[in-house]
């Protein structure tokens, strides 16, 4: 029986190689959402520690204040990093889907093309991974900091 619109069994496997991607992306878009919200969290924690630099701060407390703004920056650098990772890893998996398309209209002449974006896209978002894991570390570093200092204020207030 003649299949509807001239498509075929062929057609039908290119349609769905294309889909796989989609996979890939949806994970990336998911790791994308939340980075963009660490990223956010960092430049707001960083605007109230630079609004915290006064002229009248001691130079203790300033260069606490300096060195927290630092730790922050680098955070903020990290998240960057892994967020131009993942837009590159969307591309590429876009780009697969494309090629796998393509692929097909020419004859399958592209050979490795769709495969090669598929791993660039998976290796894009390893090392977008292993940058988030950086900065969690980071932050849970910060987070570990801010509590001894909390914690020995603390205790010299009780002894005084």
């Amino acid at each position: 029986m003649p299949q509807p619109f001239g498509l075929n069994s062929e057609h039908y496997a290119v349609v769905s190689a294309m889909i796989t991607p989609a996979f890939f992306l949806t994970a990336t878009s998911s790791l994308l959402v939340s980075s963009n919200g660490r990223l956010a969290r960092v430049v707001d924690r960083m605007r109230v520690l630079i609004a915290e630099l006064q002229p009248l701060a001691s130079p203790e407390e300033r260069t606490r204040l300096e060195n927290k703004i630092a730790q922050h920056r680098l955070r903020a650098k990290i998240v960057l990093r892994a967020l131009q990772m993942l837009y590159a890893a969307m591309s590429a998996f876009v780009g697969t889907s494309l090629a796998i398309a393509v692929d097909q209209f020419v004859g399958y002449r592209l050979d490795v093309l769709p495969t090669a974006l598929a791993v660039l896209g998976v290796l894009l978002v390893l090392g977008a991974s292993i940058q988030l894991g950086r900065e969690a570390r980071l932050s849970l570093a910060t987070l570990n900091q801010d509590i001894e200092r909390e914690l020995e204020k603390d205790r010299v207030a009780r002894n005084a």
